[in-house]
């Protein structure tokens, strides 16, 4: 479970959940796809048929302040598209 950071929860993800029955997670960065595919099953316990991933960037921002120009930057993230197998739901809003 430590693979997986948290469930992605926006419009575009519901969509997809909706259309195609994927599902979008963040997970470590440094985590491949068996890894992700063998998280996801072993924490909801369903049947994983395909996983995508993509890596985002850190971004650089900017800004001026009293003491100057400050600057900073976000952290690399890396979502998974999971699609699941006919049949299978996972429930993100379930409280445990």
């Amino acid at each position: 479970m430590s693979l997986i950071i948290k469930p992605v929860i926006s419009e575009k993800a519901n969509y997809l959940t909706d259309l195609r029955g994927a599902y979008s997670f963040l997970v470590q960065p440094k985590a491949n796809k068996i890894q992700i595919k063998n998280a996801i099953e072993q924490a909801y316990g369903v049947k994983v048929a395909d996983v995508r991933t993509m890596i985002y960037a850190p971004k650089v921002s900017s800004k001026y302040t009293k003491k100057g120009l400050q600057v900073g930057k976000t952290n690399k993230l890396k979502k998974a598209i999971i699609t699941l197998a006919e049949g299978e739901v996972i429930d993100i809003f379930a409280v445990n």
